[in-house]
């Protein structure tokens, strides 16, 4: 069955990012001429631009054109860092404890969650990530095998998986859940915290242009981290 034009021109778009053809804040073709490269009406040219833009890869400007946007942009309002150059801007030490990475059987929530199926295995890391020595945040990441074949022979001392992930699978794609928790007993260790003490949890999936890369948990003591974003409405 052939992909619907709007599709082709989207994964056209995404093929000249990824491979660097064009670079953050290149203005990219018009829907006029869109139009015209696939033979297509520009209703379906637009409709590949806003989907872009609505999923952070491209910014629009009003009566100025579409440009590639960049990474920190990718959340329309919220934009998640990598942790290690958050601690560093800061001006803090930054360190990391790897508690595990294997191969697991995947359970029914992690395989909706990465569209593989249940009981397939995929590959799993824990991580504790500390400000000058202090836990701030307890990662655990499920990662698609078919995608990610070497996840599990990096040494994450050297790079966190969100720095890796993003070299060999750039980012297309991201969706967030932000809720409150309270942290079991294993977190509490993790993260030397009481049984009293509120967390913030991410939930967080990442797509690439090949499909869902990743699945993962991001959990943060209450007294220690909280999020921010600033909004730029343009007229």
């Amino acid at each position: 069955m052939a992909q619907a034009k709007f599709a082709q021109i989207k994964q056209f778009i995404l093929n000249k990012i990824e491979a660097g053809e064009w670079q953050e804040n290149d203005q990219v073709p018009s829907e006029n001429q869109l139009t015209e490269m696939f033979s297509c009406s520009r209703m379906t040219a637009r409709r590949s631009l806003t989907e872009l833009v609505e999923s952070g890869v491209l910014e629009r400007t009003q009566g100025v054109g579409t440009f590639v946007a960049g990474l920190k942009s990718q959340s329309s309002l919220l934009a998640i860092r990598n942790i290690a150059d958050e601690i560093k801007d800061r001006g803090h030490g930054y360190s990391v404890k790897q508690l595990q990475l294997s191969q697991i059987e995947c359970t029914q929530q992690i395989a909706n969650a990465l569209g593989v199926d249940v009981g397939s295995n995929v590959f799993y890391s824990v991580l504790v990530h500390c400000e000058d020595g202090v836990p701030l945040q307890v990662e655990e990441r499920f990662v698609n095998p078919s995608l990610i074949p070497d996840y599990l022979s990096q040494d994450f001392a050297l790079q966190t998986p969100h720095e890796y992930l993003s070299e060999v699978a750039p980012l297309t794609e991201a969706k967030h859940i932000i809720e409150a928790v309270m942290a079991n007993e294993q977190i509490q260790q993790r993260l030397a915290i009481s049984a009293t003490e509120p967390c913030l949890q991410i939930i967080r999936r990442t797509w690439s242009r090949k499909g869902i890369v990743s699945f993962a948990r991001l959990t943060h003591p209450g007294s220690k981290f909280r999020l921010g974003g600033h909004l730029t409405i343009k007229r």
